[in-house]
């Protein structure tokens, strides 16, 4: 066993799907509700990249006892159908991620109460039922919703309730943003792997809709995203609200991108997969720049 490969499985390219959320929804409590309390913020962001590493784990080991990672795949290597790492090994990695976010879910327990729960033991199970149980969410054609409402709603409302202690419409605006942008990365995969899935049985929306539809679902998330961004000037009229529509462009990049590699079934769709990952960072760090700075300006 490497070090390498212990990071390769943990895939930490994917982490900004969990970082961003948490650090949105601590920014949003502190701006509107004038609450930031370190320690609880620490604790979510550690235990929720701690889950996520987890369903990177679980999805590398299940995918490929599934038969669902060949050599025919476009995407990255993944180490369990690679061989570089065994089948038990990358479980138990899993299993030491899922009780990491535990210990720091029991610090979030102890301050917001039963509430944590709830929502802490579905996204703990859902690491492996992301990929496996007897509904994996990604073979049926569920990956894309479950992101919005794990990466979005949950991990976003999540962290400002346990900030400011109650549920909030900005934080319901804020959180479909952020998983609209993160399910673009779940679609162009999904699109990317549908030949390869459509043969091991992996029933993503990509294989049951075909590449055509996926594609007009991508437009959606991106048109929803940012028809989205008035909101924030509504609720604060400020120019600076209007900032985030200058990653607008990295959208429509993707969107071409995606098009073109569908017509031409190519396989550079790990460049879109990437400027995706870029758009959701500069997306955050837009709607941070305008939530700091409205009062000075």
């Amino acid at each position: 066993m490497k070090l390498s490969h212990i990071i390769q499985a943990a895939r930490p390219k994917t982490l900004p799907a969990a970082i961003v959320p948490v650090c949105l929804g601590c920014v949003l409590a502190w701006k509107f509700y004038g609450i930031f309390y370190l320690g609880l913020a620490l604790s979510t962001l550690l235990g929720a990249i701690c889950i996520q590493i987890a369903t990177n784990f679980f999805n590398d080991a299940i995918d490929a006892d599934k038969g669902a990672d060949t050599a025919q795949r476009i995407g990255p290597q993944r180490v369990t159908a690679s061989g570089k790492m065994s089948r038990k090994l990358v479980y138990g990695w899993a299993v030491i991620f899922l009780i990491a976010a535990s210990f720091f879910g029991l610090h979030l327990m102890l301050a917001r109460g039963w509430v944590i729960l709830a929502i802490g033991i579905p996204s703990l199970y859902l690491s492996y039922g992301y990929t496996g149980g007897p509904l994996p969410l990604a073979y049926r054609g569920l990956g894309e919703l479950f992101v919005i409402v794990f990466f979005g709603w949950i991990a976003v409302m999540g962290s400002v309730f346990v900030q400011v202690g109650e549920w909030t419409v900005d934080a319901f605006v804020l959180g479909t943003q952020v998983g609209l942008l993160s399910a673009v990365l779940i679609l162009v995969n999904n699109i990317r792997d549908k030949s390869e899935d459509e043969q091991t049985g992996k029933h993503t929306l990509a294989v049951m809709w075909g590449q055509k539809r996926a594609l007009n679902l991508l437009y959606s998330f991106f048109f929803v995203c940012f028809g989205m961004v008035f909101y924030w000037y509504w609720r604060e009229p400020s120019a600076l609200y209007l900032l985030p529509y200058l990653s607008l462009p990295l959208g429509v990049w993707i969107c071409a991108g995606v098009k073109k590699q569908v017509a031409t079934e190519g396989t550079g769709y790990n460049r879109y997969l990437a400027i995706a990952a870029l758009q959701l960072l500069v997306f955050a760090a837009l709607w941070s720049v305008a939530a700091v700075f409205t009062d000075y300006v």
